[in-house]
C-alpha cells in the first residue's frame, strides 16, 4: 500500500471519528434545547456554507424515506381501532358491491374499485376524528375525495341512512326508478351531498387552494366569522402530474394557507401502469411542496416497521429503502413473502440478520403507512395543528389494497371492475362480512343494525364532529336586485366614445360603492386591470393580499396608486388564468360553502377564457357557481393588432355548449346594465343556478340612451334598435357588439342605393337558440297545438332578407338561421385572428360597412328584388372584388 492510499485509509477512519462527535453534539443539542434549537444551529450552520460559496445537494429538500413522524411524537389513539375496522371493512365491501352490481345487469356503466381499497384508512381516520361540519362555533370542513373513490363515500352515506338502497343500487344509473347515484363528484347531481367536483384531473388541487384563500378572504374582510375550518382535498399521486397541481402550490404558502390540508394518495400506480416506476413519487413530491414552503408530512410505513428501525444501529435498513424504487414496492406487492425476503436482503448478511425476527407471512403483509390508523392520526393532527403554512401529508398505500391476488397492486387494478363467485366469496371473508356465501356471490350490500355497535359508534362519531360530510346546505341570504337606476349613465347614454369595457368599469364601480350591494362584489382580475382600464379600483377599493402593503408604490405619488391592503376587494391574480378562474369558483360557491351571496366578476381576454380554462369553467357549472365572466378585448376584429392567438371569435360558440351558462354580446352600454342587472336578480334574489358570460370590446364609439320598451328583447337575445322607413327594397340588418357600428354604417350606404334597412341589434344568439329548441322540443310532444319560438313571433310580419353579422363565427347566427321566415345571410369571422389594424381586420373577414351592404344587395338580386345594373354599380362603388382569398383558409 502506498503512502496515498494509507493516508486515505487513516482520513476516512478519522472522519468517522469526527462524524460520531458531530452527531453526539447535535444529539446533545437536541435532547437538552429541543427541537427547534436544532433546527435553528443546522440552519445557521447551512447559512454559513452558502455565504462561503458552497453550493448544497437537492437533496437537502428531501428526508430520509422513511415516517416524518417517529413513534416516540404519536400521541394515543383516540379510537376503537378494533371497531373502526370492522366498520371500514363493510364500508370497503359495499363500495365494492356498488360497483360490481352496476355491471351485472350488462349496462356497462362501469366504475372503479381500487381507488377507494386504497383510501379507505385514510378517510375513515378522517371522518371518526377530524372532518368537522359547520356548527354556530365552527366554520365547517369542506371535504374533496379523490373521484374515483366515490362509491366509498357513498357506501359510508348508505350506513348514515343519508343514502337509499334503491340509490345505492342505482350506482351509475341516474334515470333509474327510485333515483340513483352520479359516477364521480357532481354537486349538480347531488346538490346537498358533494361539496365541489373533482372529476376533472388535476383540477381540484387548485379548487382546493382557492377556497381555502377565499375563506381568508372572507374573514379578512368581516364577512365571515374567523372560527376555523379547513380544506381536505385528497388527490392521487399519478394526478400529481397534471400541470395545474403543482403550478398552484406556491400561491398555498404564499397565502400562508394553515386551513389547507392537501392528501396524496400515493399508491404508486396511474390508470395502466406505476406512477414513477424508476424512481420515487413520494420523495419527488416532498421535494415540490418543501421547495414551495408547505408543510410535508410522509406516512411511508406501518407500525410494524418501528421495531425493525429501532434495532438499525447502522442505518442498513434505511439505506435498502432509499435504494429501491417504486417498482420494485410495486412488485413486493405483489409477491410471496420469500420473494420478498429475497430481493429486499439482495445478499447482504446484515440485512438478513436484522429481518430474521420475521417470517415469510409476516413479510407478506406489513403494512404500508397509508393503511395504518396510528400513523395516520398522528399525521392528520399534526395537519390539524399547523400553524402559518399549508400541510401535505404523502400517504403510501397499495391500490386495491385487500381486493385480493387478482387486483391488489396490480397495473390492470384500476380497471378491475368484475370478480368471480370464488373471489367475491373470499374478500367478503377478508373483509369478515357476516353475509352467506350465496349473498357474497351476489355482492349484496351489508348494513348492520342500528343498534349495533358498529351503527352506534359511526353516528356517535359524527355528532361528536357536528354531523355527516360531505354535505352541501345553502344557508345563504338572498339579495335583492339594484334599480336600473344604478346604472344611470348606462341608460341615459353619452355622445362621448366609449368602450363598452370602459362602460362596465363605470357600473362594476357603481356596484362596488352601492351599500346594499357594494361588499358583495368580488371583482377578479389576472394582472390585465390596466388593460381594461380598472386601475381607478386600485386605490378606491384595495388589492386584496393576506399581508396587506409592506412597501411603498413606485406610483404613490399618482392618482391611481397600486395599494394592496388585508381587506382588500379586488383579487389581483397575477398572470394565472387558472387561478384566476378557481377564484371565481370559491367565489361564486361562496353562496353555499360560506353561506355568504358573493358576487364575482371574472374579467379576462375572451379568448384566455373558454379556450385556456375551459375545463374549469365547466367545473364552475357543475359547482352551480355564480357570478359573471367577462370577457374584455373581445372580437376576432376589434383586438386590432394582437393577432392570432389573442383575437377571439368563438368563446360564444364554446360557451353554447355550457347548458346552465347565459351567454351575451351587448353592443352598447344600456344593454350591458340590463343583463348585469337581471342577472344579478336571477342568481342572488330568485336563487337560479345559472352563471354568466358577457364579451365586451376595446373600440369606443358614443353610446346611446335607451329606448323605451327594449329590456324584454335585451333579455331574450334581440329587439329593434332602428326602424326603417317602408318604402324601398327592405332589408333586416342584424348587428351585436362592436360590429352593431358597421351595421349603422352599412344602413346609410343602403340607403343610396334605394334600399331601407331595419337595425336589429341581436344580443344573445345563444339564448335564441334555445329558447327555440325548447319550443321546437315542446312542438315534438304536443304536435296538437304548435306555438312560434321568439323568432318567429317577431319576424312573422316582415318583409326582405336578413343579414347578420357577428364578430364572432358564422356558426352563431347560422345556428337560429332556419327560424326566420326570411332568408339569412350569415356574415362571421371564421379563420384565425391577424396582426392587423381594425379596417383591414374587417375587410380581410368581410364584416365591415362595404361586405355587409353588398351581402344585402346580393341577397336582394338572387331573390330578383334588385336589378342587374345597380349591383354593378355598387361593385365598384364599394370596390368589392370578385375573387378573394377565403379568410379561413388564409
Amino acid at each position: 500500500m502506498n503512502n496515498i492510499q494509507v493516508q486515505h485509509s487513516l482520513d476516512a477512519e478519522e472522519k468517522g471519528l469526527e462524524n460520531a462527535e458531530w452527531i453526539e453534539a447535535l444529539e446533545y443539542l437536541r435532547r437538552e434545547q429541543g427541537e427547534d434549537r436544532s433546527r435553528e444551529m443546522l440552519r445557521l450552520l447551512q447559512d454559513h456554507l452558502l455565504k462561503q460559496g458552497v453550493t448544497l445537494p437537492e437533496a437537502t429538500l428531501n428526508t430520509p424515506y422513511r415516517n416524518t413522524i417517529p413513534p416516540h411524537q404519536q400521541s394515543g389513539y383516540p379510537g376503537n381501532i378494533e371497531l373502526e375496522q370492522k366498520i371500514e371493512n363493510i364500508i370497503r365491501w359495499n363500495a365494492m358491491a356498488m360497483v360490481l352490481k352496476a355491471n351485472e345487469d350488462g349496462s356497462g356503466v362501469g366504475g372503479h374499485v381500487a381507488t377507494y381499497q386504497s383510501a379507505a384508512t385514510a378517510l375513515e381516520v378522517g371522518f371518526h376524528h377530524w372532518f368537522r361540519k359547520h356548527s354556530e362555533s365552527y366554520g365547517g370542513d369542506i371535504l374533496m375525495v379523490q373521484a374515483h373513490a366515490a362509491p366509498g363515500i357513498y357506501a359510508r352515506a348508505y350506513l348514515e341512512n343519508r343514502l337509499s338502497e334503491q340509490q345505492v343500487n342505482n350506482f351509475r344509473r341516474e334515470l333509474q326508478s327510485g333515483g340513483g347515484l352520479p359516477s364521480y363528484p357532481h354537486p349538480r347531481r347531488l346538490p346537498d351531498f358533494w361539496q365541489l367536483p373533482t372529476a376533472s384531473m388535476g383540477l381540484s388541487t387548485p379548487s382546493a387552494i382557492y377556497q381555502a384563500r377565499f375563506m381568508k378572504y372572507l374573514e379578512n374582510r368581516g364577512l365571515k366569522p374567523d372560527n376555523g375550518g379547513k380544506v381536505w382535498c385528497f388527490i392521487g399521486d399519478g394526478e400529481s402530474d397534471e400541470p395545474e397541481v403543482l403550478g398552484t402550490i406556491n400561491m398555498a404558502t404564499r397565502e400562508n394557507l394553515d386551513n389547507l390540508v392537501m392528501v396524496v394518495n400515493c399508491n404508486l400506480q396511474r390508470l395502466d401502469g406505476p406512477v414513477r416506476g424508476n424512481g420515487k413519487i413520494i420523495q419527488e413530491l416532498e421535494r415540490s411542496y418543501r421547495g414551495a414552503g408547505w408543510n410535508v408530512i410522509k406516512v411511508i410505513w406501518g407500525s410494524e416497521w418501528d421495531e425493525l428501525f429501532s434495532r438499525d444501529r447502522d442505518g442498513l435498513l434505511q439505506a435498502r429503502m432509499d435504494l429501491a424504487v417504486d417498482g420494485d414496492y410495486q412488485f413486493y406487492t405483489v409477491s410471496d413473502g420469500h420473494t420478498v425476503r429475497e430481493h429486499w436482503i439482495d445478499g447482504d448478511e446484515r440485512l438478513a440478520e436484522l429481518m430474521k425476527t420475521l417470517n415469510n407471512d409476516e413479510i407478506r403483509v406489513i403494512r404500508r403507512g397509508g393503511h395504518d390508523r396510528k400513523k395516520l392520526y398522528a399525521a392528520f393532527e399534526r395537519a390539524a395543528q399547523a400553524t402559518g403554512r399549508p400541510t401535505v401529508i404523502l400517504m403510501k398505500t397499495v391500490k386495491g389494497e385487500g381486493m385480493g391476488a387478482s387486483a391488489e397492486g396490480q397495473n390492470t387494478a384500476h380497471q378491475k371492475k368484475q370478480f368471480s363467485a370464488e373471489e367475491r366469496i373470499a374478500i367478503g371473508k377478508r373483509f369478515g362480512i357476516p353475509l352467506t356465501n350465496e349473498q357474497m356471490a351476489k355482492a349484496e350490500l351489508y348494513k348492520p343494525a342500528e343498534d349495533s355497535p358498529e351503527a352506534q359508534y359511526l353516528h356517535k362519531h359524527r355528532e361528536t364532529l357536528g354531523g355527516y360530510l360531505p354535505s352541501r346546505e345553502v344557508r345563504c341570504q338572498r339579495l335583492t336586485a339594484p334599480p336600473l337606476s344604478l346604472f344611470k349613465a348606462a341608460i341615459e347614454g353619452t355622445k362621448r366614445e366609449q368602450s363598452t369595457t370602459m362602460a362596465f368599469v363605470r357600473m362594476l364601480a357603481a356596484m362596488l360603492k352601492d351599500k346594499e350591494l357594494g361588499k358583495y362584489i368580488v371583482p377578479i382580475v389576472p394582472d390585465e386591470a390596466r388593460t381594461f382600464g380598472m386601475e381607478s379600483l386600485f386605490k378606491q377599493f384595495g388589492i386584496y393580499s393576506s399581508e396587506g402593503q409592506k412597501y411603498k408604490p413606485v406610483d404613490a405619488s399618482s392618482l391611481l396608486p397600486y395599494k394592496e391592503a388585508k381587506d382588500g376587494q379586488l383579487l389581483q391574480e397575477g398572470i394565472c388564468e387558472a387561478g384566476a378562474m378557481a377564484s371565481f369558483l370559491a367565489a361564486g360557491t361562496a353562496y353555499a360553502n360560506f353561506a355568504v351571496p358573493m358576487i364575482p366578476f371574472y374579467i379576462f381576454y375572451s379568448i384566455f377564457g373558454f379556450q385556456r380554462v375551459g375545463d374549469m369553467i365547466w367545473s364552475c357549472a357543475d359547482s352551480m357557481a355564480k357570478g359573471f365572466l367577462v370577457g374584455g378585448t373581445a372580437g376576432r376584429t376589434t383586438l386590432n393588432g394582437e393577432g392570432l392567438q389573442h383575437q377571439d371569435g368563438h368563446s360564444h360558440v364554446i360557451a353554447s355548449t355550457v347548458p346552465n351558462m347565459r351567454s351575451y354580446d351587448p353592443a352598447f352600454a344600456y344593454e350591458l346594465a340590463v343583463i348585469v342587472r337581471d342577472g344579478i336578480e336571477r342568481m342572488y334574489q330568485n336563487d337560479e343556478n345559472i352563471f354568466y358570460y358577457l364579451t365586451l370590446y376595446n373600440q369606443n364609439y358614443p353610446m346611446p340612451a335607451m329606448p323605451e320598451g327594449v329590456e324584454d328583447g335585451i333579455l331574450k337575445g334581440m329587439y329593434r334598435y332602428q326602424k326603417s322607413d317602408s318604402t324601398g327594397q327592405k332589408v333586416h340588418l342584424l348587428g351585436s357588439g362592436s360590429l352593431m357600428q358597421e351595421v349603422l354604417k352599412a344602413a346609410e350606404i343602403l340607403q343610396g342605393y334605394g334600399c331601407n334597412a331595419d337595425i336589429w341589434s341581436v344580443t344573445s344568439y345563444n339564448e335564441l337558440l334555445r329558447q327555440a329548441q325548447q319550443i321546437e322540443r315542446q312542438n315534438m310532444l304536443t304536435p296538437e297545438a304548435p306555438e312560434q319560438n321568439y323568432i318567429q313571433q317577431m319576424m312573422a310580419d316582415e318583409q326582405g332578407i336578413v343579414v347578420a353579422c357577428s364578430d364572432f363565427m358564422k356558426s352563431l347566427p347560422t345556428s337560429v338561421a332556419r327560424w326566420f321566415p326570411q332568408p339569412v345571410i350569415a356574415l362571421g369571422t371564421d379563420g384565425f385572428g391577424l396582426s392587423e389594424s381594425r379596417p383591414d381586420l374587417r375587410d380581410h373577414f368581410e364584416v365591415d360597412a362595404r361586405y355587409i351592404a353588398w351581402s344585402a344587395l346580393a341577397g336582394l338580386y338572387r331573390e330578383g328584388s334588385l336589378r342587374q345594373d345597380v349591383l354593378i354599380q355598387a361593385r365598384t362603388e364599394l370596390n368589392i372584388p370578385e375573387s378573394k382569398s377565403d379568410p379561413v383558409s388564409f
